[in-house]
């Protein structure tokens, strides 16, 4: 059992040195690219506004399902 750690560890080194490589790849590769920054910046607005939104729908989802799942265990859900 003592060659456990050691698997664990080597595997993770090796995932985290495989993804640094691919990370530093892909930062050097958009910075040769030369695209017009207008449509970039606006796309990843786009983007960023649509996950914020889908964050909230899910976010009052979540409230309303705990709500309901409390509410139907008979918990006390009134503020003194």
């Amino acid at each position: 059992m003592d060659w456990v750690p050691i698997v664990f560890v080597v595997f993770k080194l090796g995932v985290l040195c495989t993804g640094m490589f691919y990370a530093i790849k892909w930062h050097y590769d958009q910075g040769k690219k030369e695209k017009e920054k207008g449509k970039e910046r606006r796309a990843v607005l786009r983007g960023a506004a649509t996950v914020i939104v889908i964050f909230l729908v899910l976010l009052v989802g979540l409230g309303v399902v705990t709500y309901d799942v409390a509410k139907m265990f008979g918990l006390e859900l009134t503020f003194p």
